[in-house]
């Protein structure tokens, strides 16, 4: 018998032994099948892949549409009442495929508007006459409490791949596409249109608050909020707000540093993405 034989059956038992003892009752918790999965991973039963999709998947029946929406403050959306020639540059910068569209009052959800049926649009050159309404499609409307697997099921059954949501009061509180759902198993799903270091932003919203990308470089944010953020530990002001942390915080955590107040608007498994800024004192 060979050495690398011996060896492959040592480390089979060793992995048994481990999966008898892991399993001599009934698993009573995810932790407990994900002790399991581990245990194949190390004895390379299961490739690093497989093991983190199923890992994901495992984690994902715990967490709720309010975990991992697009807040309303990101939404790109389009009014009802604007002409084409107004919301047409918008489409065109955001790069999405899917636009809410409201009415007058910002919580009234009219329908959802695809990019590719603005395509006649632009071909027949005919921008005047064309009217939001005449091409939406219908919403569909979900409440934050909803959970994630619910959802992937009836985006799945249903064919549809954006949700609006709600909150408990009918007020939009974000949206969510079938991309965010699968991200959460599979890990980030990069696209051409993803925002990456080179097209980090700081942009001004209302009230003094200031969205940044948590890959914004601390330079650049040092730049213009008139800083002095130390740029040797770390690259970016996302991992300057993980130190103060101590850890990945979640969604809507805030924390105060030197004369800013720091809020998670969006994070996932791995990093956060998305801070609002404003002064520590507002």
């Amino acid at each position: 018998m060979s050495d690398d034989h011996s060896t492959s059956r040592q480390a089979y038992k060793s992995w048994f032994k481990k999966l008898t003892r892991t399993f001599r009752s009934e698993p009573k918790n995810s932790d407990d099948v994900k002790e399991f999965l581990k245990l194949a991973q190390d004895s390379h039963l299961l490739d690093n892949i497989a093991f983190n999709i199923i890992e994901g998947a495992i984690e994902t029946s715990d967490l709720h549409v309010r975990d991992v929406m697009i807040p309303r403050l990101q939404m790109t959306v389009v009014k009802e009442s604007d002409s084409a020639e107004a919301f047409l540059p918008l489409i065109i910068e955001s790069g999405h495929s899917r636009f809410p569209v409201i009415g007058d009052n910002p919580d009234e959800i009219i329908g959802i508007l695809l990019a590719k049926d603005l395509l006649p649009l632009i071909l027949s050159n005919n921008v005047s006459k064309f009217k939001v309404k005449d091409v939406l499609r219908a919403a569909t409307v979900i409440p934050e409490s909803k959970r994630l697997t619910q959802l992937l099921n009836e985006f799945r059954t249903n064919r549809y791949h954006m949700a609006v949501v709600v909150d408990e009061y009918g007020g939009i509180s974000g949206l969510i596409t079938i991309e965010d759902v699968l991200e959460e198993i599979v890990g980030e799903i990069e696209d051409e249109f993803d925002t990456d270091e080179e097209d980090a932003f700081i942009r001004t919203i209302d009230n003094g608050q200031t969205l940044v990308n948590a890959l914004t470089p601390v330079e650049e944010f040092n730049e213009h909020f008139n800083l002095a953020f130390s740029e040797e530990e770390f690259d970016t002001i996302g991992g300057i707000v993980m130190k103060h942390f101590g850890r990945l915080p979640s969604r809507n955590e805030s924390i105060e540093i030197a004369s800013l107040k720091f809020k998670v608007l969006t994070s996932d498994k791995r990093r956060i993405r998305v801070l609002q800024v404003s002064s520590a004192n507002s």
